[in-house]
């Protein structure tokens, strides 16, 4: 395998790309050199997404362009990884005999045993129980900038939405050790990262596994001491286990940033049992009131489905109405998604493709409104902005300050300053704020 190129397209969500990370730092350490371009590449991989059905047909579509480089460019072996193969093995086998091998959502491990298989003429399926977790062991090669990291320190949910195939495609909720976590960002650390993102299917959830009951607050005051780290930032967190301490945490640390991810889904208590969520309409605005009070300037972000089954037309205007009056910073709005085996996919009541449609557009025009409020207001304060790049052609810097998570907000832009590059931070005042970015400009 020494010399050969392998080449990795990563869809879906960060904690993909952490898997995506580990498999490319396997196949380097197995003497493969990893290049950008899959028409250099002999080994393709692709890690894929199966959430709702737009991420599949997202998932297939690469899968059969990544095919077409076995005709036309130097591809010996194209290999689909992630959540498609774990759901659809048999049909990826029957469907795509372009594809040389599929692993599995834990056994991302196995692959160069699977290239090894596909190089001696063997079609490599390793699809079993998700049960693997990344320990922070595995050699990785970063898909995001030097100075920002996704560390995963949970796989897998228990939390069962009716909706949701993540507990069937990437198993029980495991943590990783607190020491384990800990030895990773510390490494992260002195190869000069500054921004950590924890991430799980469930981050609030962390430890209940392996120490009887939650202790993210305990891993984040063992990481919180860490030199080099500027920023740790929370996301995914589940609504149920959003505790008292851990909200006094986030007030008390400066390092914690004052970015709260916390997916809703629904505003209506009929529609939110339905959908097996463990909060209630008032259970969220009492806890909402408790963020606001103790940080008041967090960015909240949180994500809802329209269009689930049964869904009347007053139960997603209440929703319209909660939006309006929360006042979320940012809002991810998704239609739902009919996926077979889910319970969710058996109930009367399926909305018509159209009315989801017309109801996202219109929960989506109203957030647009109020975070492009939400942004003009921050006109004259200032921050600390995380340098990410600058505009091809241009003398204007982008980052992001504390308020906005990687590749899903916004960004603010900056006049360049010379001496200033990618991964400085700088303080800044905000000069004007539109629907998703901000304008701002580097303080002497």
């Amino acid at each position: 395998m020494k010399g050969l190129k392998a080449g990795i397209v990563s869809l879906g969500c960060a904690k993909n790309l952490v898997d995506t990370e580990v498999m490319l730092g396997i196949l380097e350490q197995q003497g493969l050199d990893v290049v950008n371009d899959p028409a250099e590449a002999a080994v393709i991989i692709v890690n894929t997404c199966s959430f709702i059905a737009a991420a599949k047909e997202e998932s297939i579509n690469t899968i059969l362009q990544m095919a077409e480089y076995k005709k036309k460019g130097n591809c010996k072996a194209l290999i689909v990884a992630g959540c498609l193969s774990q759901r659809y093995k048999n049909e990826l086998l029957r469907e795509l005999p372009e594809v040389d091998a599929l692993l599995g959502t834990g056994e991302w491990d196995r692959i160069a045993e699977a290239l090894q298989d596909v190089l001696g003429g063997k079609r490599a399926v390793f699809v079993g129980t998700a049960e693997g977790i990344y320990d922070g062991v595995q050699p990785r090669i970063p898909a995001t900038p030097s100075f920002s990291r996704y560390v995963k320190i949970a796989e897998g949910c228990d939390n069962c939405c009716s909706y949701c195939v993540i507990p069937a495609v990437r198993g029980n909720f495991r943590s990783r050790t607190i020491e384990s976590i800990v030895a990773e960002v510390r490494l992260l650390a002195e190869q000069g990262v500054k921004e950590i993102n924890l991430i799980a299917q469930d981050t609030t959830s962390y430890g209940r596994d392996l120490y009887g009951k939650p202790q993210l607050v305990k891993l984040l005051k063992e990481l919180i001491p860490i030199e080099g780290i500027v920023w740790l930032r929370l996301l995914y967190c589940y609504p149920a286990d959003f505790t008292d301490e851990l909200i006094e945490l986030i007030a008390a640390e400066e390092k914690i940033c004052n970015y709260i991810d916390l997916p809703l889904q629904h505003a209506d208590n009929a529609i939110l049992k339905a959908m097996g969520r463990r909060s209630t309409r008032e259970e969220v605005l009492s806890l909402l009131g408790k963020i606001r009070r103790k940080l008041p300037d967090a960015a909240l972000r949180t994500s809802f489905i329209v269009g689930f089954p049964g869904e009347t037309e007053e139960q997603f205007n209440q929703l319209l109405s909660f939006v309006k009056s929360c006042r979320f910073d940012r809002v991810g709005v998704f239609m739902y998604s009919r996926e077979e085996d889910t319970p969710a996919a058996a109930l009367p009541g399926q909305i018509p493709e159209e009315v989801k449609e017309e109801r996202y557009h219109l929960l989506m025009e109203a957030q647009m409104q109020i975070s492009q409020e939400l942004n003009e207001a921050l006109a004259g304060r200032k921050f600390s902005v995380l340098i990410e790049g600058e505009n091809t052609g241009e003398p204007i810097l982008y980052g992001r300050t504390e308020r906005e998570a990687p590749d899903i907000d916004g960004k603010v832009y900056l006049t360049k300053r010379a001496g200033i590059t990618p991964g400085d931070m700088v303080f800044a005042e905000v000069t004007e704020g539109y629907a998703y970015d901000l304008s701002a400009e580097i303080i002497e």
